[in-house]
């Protein structure tokens, strides 16, 4: 991994060089610009790339209830992107990444209560290696674009952001991917994107995956039958497909569609209908409705059926809505999702946050059923937008930890607040931005005094600062 970090050094510095205003004795005259330059030639296009990095500082910490563990971290990190100008349509980009734990908890040691290991704070460095401080890199994105008109279609390691695969970029870095991705923009009310992924590396990762071995590197929950599920590694698949088409009905209606075969695995399918209007006083009030439908394929992934991920013949059904009026300044909805008890909604956590309406940072609904969810959502902006604020509060009603078949993880019901607090700088300081986020958790369903269901679940305040930099 350190050869690709080299690798971007390196690419790095010779773009500096070629960009700046050099003395003769410094660059050979062949690579001197003059008037004669040939601007189409694949040198003008390494010289006339473009260098970009972003420095970022993460402190994050959970307090969680009395006698459990508590935890905090400390990551800085910094990494660089090149990327070419475009050469007969083409372009290639390059970046990497470097994370430091500064000081953190020991996230080798669990709780000595519930032998339950840490969720939070380990994914800023590296889940696989929980005590790794040191060899914290990953090369990011590493592409060939093609440009042609509205259109592109990229090929290799990338950043996406789809309903089912996506940044989920709450940590120091997010999920990448790679493959061939397309977007088709050459339709006047139609936008169409979609590619196959062969690799992926999660965030919380330094390793690159095939879609199948990604699947369980976060902690894989339980079997329908409450036994300890063991698809990690057990798992094939030959990659992941994806569509997406968005269709502008008309400047207020909206509707799109996607959807995810994970080869060999599952199928999942989502419609959405956006509504938008005008008001008078340059308000708009919206709203929103949305449907998801899943399916196994085959055996899910493992004939076995303790190593499989989609259970044969399994299926979920989830919908969802919002409501919702918003100005320059203030925008405030009411959301709400249900999963019907049909079977439980899986997609792998390692891939991305879920889609729903009720989404907030920090806890996710992903390996439920019978579950309903209700969020409420205030954000304000001021100062010209400089600092942004939004408070959420959710109540999330779920079956009981102990019906296995409908809850995976063993989570709790439980209502969870977040205020979420964020400052751009300008003037002499600009680039930098940072974010303040405070999540509460507490438990409204019954654990049965075992505090497994509880620790990094319920019955906590987390704290987050993070500080970026962009240049």
């Amino acid at each position: 991994m350190r050869k690709y970090i080299f690798l971007t050094y390196i690419l790095f510095h010779t773009t500096q060089l070629f960009a700046q205003h050099q003395e003769l004795t410094e660059v050979p005259d062949m690579y001197k610009e003059n008037k004669s330059t040939d601007t189409k030639s694949l040198l003008y296009a390494f010289k006339s790339g473009s260098v970009n990095g972003h420095f970022r500082y993460f402190y994050m910490s959970t307090d969680n209830q009395n006698k459990l563990t508590d935890y905090y971290a400390n990551a800085a990190g910094g990494g660089l992107r090149f990327e070419t100008a475009r050469f007969y349509g083409f372009q290639i980009a390059v970046s990497g990444f470097y994370t430091f734990n500064l000081g953190s908890s020991d996230f080798t040691k669990p709780d000595s209560t519930t032998n339950q290991f840490n969720r939070y704070e380990s994914a800023l460095f590296d889940i696989e290696q929980p005590g790794n401080k040191d060899d914290l890199d990953r090369l990011e994105e590493f592409y060939v674009r093609y440009n042609f008109k509205k259109s592109k279609i990229v090929l290799g390691r990338q950043l996406i952001n789809t309903p089912f695969i996506n940044l989920q970029d709450g940590r120091m870095r997010p999920t990448g991917v790679n493959g061939v991705w397309v977007n088709i923009n050459e339709f006047k009310k139609i936008g169409i994107e979609g590619g196959w992924i062969k690799a992926i590396s999660p965030r919380g990762t330094m390793r690159w995956f095939n879609p199948g071995a990604s699947i369980g590197v976060y902690s894989s929950g339980v079997n329908i039958d409450g036994s300890k599920s063991n698809y990690h590694n057990n798992l094939n698949s030959d990659g992941v497909g994806l569509l997406g088409i968005q269709y502008s009905i008309n400047h207020e209606l909206k509707f799109q569609f996607w959807n995810m075969f994970v080869s060999q695995i599952f199928n999942t399918e989502m419609i959405q209908l956006d509504w938008s209007h005008r008001l008078k006083d340059s308000s708009i009030f919206f709203a929103a409705v949305q449907g998801i439908h899943q399916e196994a394929i085959k055996d899910g992934g493992n004939a076995d059926p303790t190593k499989t991920y989609f259970n044969k013949g399994q299926q979920s059904f989830t919908f969802g809505g919002k409501i919702g009026w918003k100005n320059k300044q203030l925008e405030a909805s009411i959301n709400y999702n249900r999963i019907t008890s049909n079977g439980r909604y899986l997609v792998p956590r390692e891939w991305g946050r879920e889609p729903f309406f009720t989404f907030m940072p920090r806890e996710r609904n992903e390996g439920l059923g019978n579950a309903d969810a209700v969020v409420a959502k205030l954000n304000y902006n001021f100062l010209q937008s400089k600092i942004k604020t939004s408070i959420s509060f959710g109540y999330f009603h779920l079956p009981d930890v102990k019906n296995y078949k409908l809850n995976k993880y063993g989570m709790p019901s439980y209502t969870q607040l977040n205020a979420d607090i964020r400052y751009v700088f300008s003037g002499m300081l600009k680039g930098f931005d940072t974010q303040l986020l405070v999540v509460g958790k507490l438990k409204q369903g019954n654990t049965y005094e075992n505090d497994k269901y509880v620790i990094n679940k319920v019955n906590l305040i987390q704290y987050n600062l993070v500080l970026n930099y962009h240049f």
